[in-house]
């Protein structure tokens, strides 16, 4: 079985997903999760890749996310493992399958949704990524009707199972995101 790299999910993600808004959200997501490989001293291009492919079967299957998820990735020769990271991120949403418990599992779990948040906020502000604060950001993250569809229950739980403060994970998902501002543009 093979590492899972950022080319690889990239190669597969193109093969289940064709909507531009959910290729700009694996990018965030892979972009988040990169930031916190570093900031737990893990393989930063190896998160990415899982942040990049957590939503591999979402576009044909909505209705039954994170359950179509070991049948698109076993053809690919992804590991057991890194399956059960992609999926555990519905864990208590869309499955209860696998309960996220490493902390490459728990910080997928908890950007997914923030991803969603900093992006919409990103999109509103003249300079985008460039210069966010973490100040800023949550004054729009504490307005209940800003990306209303982006779940702060969730977000805030994943920082408690990360055992880190939310402000904390805010930043790094935000310094993630920056970084890879160039792909997340719409």
């Amino acid at each position: 079985m093979e590492k899972l790299t950022l080319d690889k999910a990239k190669e597969i993600l193109q093969k289940h997903t064709t909507e531009k808004h959910l290729l700009i959200h694996a990018a965030a997501v892979g972009a988040a999760m990169g930031a916190m490989a570093e900031h737990f001293g893990e393989d930063k291009e190896h998160w990415q890749a899982i942040g990049y492919l957590h939503d591999v079967d979402f576009e044909k299957f909505p209705e039954e996310h994170c359950k179509h998820v070991r049948e698109l990735l076993e053809p690919e020769n992804i590991s057991t493992e890194d399956i059960e990271t992609i999926i555990s991120h519905g864990y208590g949403l869309a499955t209860d399958e696998i309960k996220p418990e490493t902390n490459c599992q728990k910080s997928l779990f908890a950007v997914d949704e923030l991803t969603g948040i900093v992006h919409a906020y990103s999109l509103m502000r003249p300079e985008g990524m460039e210069g966010m604060s973490v100040k800023s950001f949550k004054k729009k993250f504490k307005d209940k009707r800003f990306a209303a569809k982006c779940n702060r229950e969730v977000i805030t739980k994943g920082a408690e199972d990360l055992g880190m403060e939310l402000s904390l994970l805010m930043e790094l998902c935000i310094k993630g995101m920056s970084e890879h501002a160039d792909e997340l543009k719409e």
